[in-house]
């Protein structure tokens, strides 16, 4: 018998009555929350040797605060420990009223950061060696099932330590975690997310950065890829808005720092052409249409279907316009 097929029934009676309804799955791994003093950002970052840890360990609601729930994880810490957050409860009111109710207790390792920055932050007697937790000023590191005892302290330095963005200093405490040892069973997902320090009427918006790995054989290194990635996409935003209000050395500056982010890319180059070619900079576009058709000559047809859609003016200009970037 494997000991996933052990482990199902012994944990289904186990946890019966407990505060979810789904399986307990065995999400050992390591996490952090945490809270930017200065933006008031709050995110939650996680690693383990499991499939898809993101979609049951990492909680986070903008303006509420952030929940890691992990070892034999009952994913219901998550919405439950949001709801009590929302409501007003501090993260420490908010865990200890859940653990309360909860005979798993013993298996469960949880962290619970509110929107002031409290921690609360809880491990087992029963979660597997080795395990337990560290709390700082604004965040707390979290791990079970790891390779040593070193990996907590490592993360919290690093976190600690680490500049710029809270989405970076997140990342940076996992790579320190996953480089003092790691998970004992290895890598294979991992998962970073990150909410504003208010929610809005755009709940879409309240999240700055959302980011999975699924399965990989470097879930944070590919974490760090992806993040790199996302930093290209606002730098190219930034630079579509500068094009907006007419200022062309910004988007320059915008879109060359979402080109070096993201190198090989040709929408990054595009989409600058396009945005010169349409504000009446068409001889400055079109060496930059060369590179994308060179690269990528599907884009050529992109450019054609850009009519219909407005970006390019159905008028006789707007003709002129096509068939010059066409013409290289």
């Amino acid at each position: 018998m494997s000991m996933r097929s052990y482990l199902v029934p012994v944990l289904a009676a186990c946890f019966a009555g407990t505060a979810g309804s789904e399986p307990i799955r065995p999400t050992h791994t390591y996490s952090i929350v945490a809270r930017d003093s200065l933006t008031g950002q709050i995110g939650v970052a996680v690693q383990s040797h499991w499939f898809s840890v993101g979609s049951i360990v990492s909680w986070a609601e903008a303006g509420v605060g952030a929940v890691a729930t992990q070892s034999f994880a009952e994913p219901a810490y998550g919405p439950r420990g949001l709801e009590r957050m929302r409501g007003g409860a501090s993260a420490r009111e908010a865990l200890d009223s859940l653990l309360a109710g909860d005979p798993g207790r013993e298996l469960r390792q949880v962290a619970f950061i509110d929107r002031e920055g409290r921690v609360a932050v809880y491990t087992g007697s029963r979660c597997i060696d080795w395990a337990g937790h560290r709390a700082g000023e604004g965040y707390s590191v979290q791990a079970n099932l790891m390779r040593n005892d070193r990996v907590v302290d490592a993360m919290a330095a690093a976190y600690e330590k680490s500049q710029g963005t809270l989405a970076e200093r997140l990342l940076a405490a996992l790579e320190a975690g996953e480089g003092a040892g790691g998970d004992i069973r290895g890598s294979q997902s991992a998962a970073l997310l990150v909410v504003e320090a208010e929610a809005s009427d755009k709940p879409w918006a309240d999240r700055a950065v959302d980011l999975r790995v699924e399965d990989h054989p470097d879930p944070v290194g590919e974490l760090r890829r992806l993040l790199a990635v996302h930093r290209a996409y606002e730098h190219m935003n930034r630079g579509d808005r500068a094009i907006e209000e007419g200022d062309f050395e910004l988007a320059r500056v915008e879109y060359e720092e979402a080109t070096r982010l993201a190198p090989g890319n040709p929408e990054m180059i595009y989409w600058y052409a396009v945005s010169l070619a349409t504000n009446g900079k068409v001889d400055e576009s079109l060496p930059f249409f060369r590179e994308v058709f060179r690269a990528n000559p599907g884009f050529r047809e992109v450019t054609k279907r850009l009519v219909k859609a407005g970006i390019i003016p159905d008028t006789p200009a707007g003709a002129a316009i096509l068939d010059r970037i066409l013409a290289r």
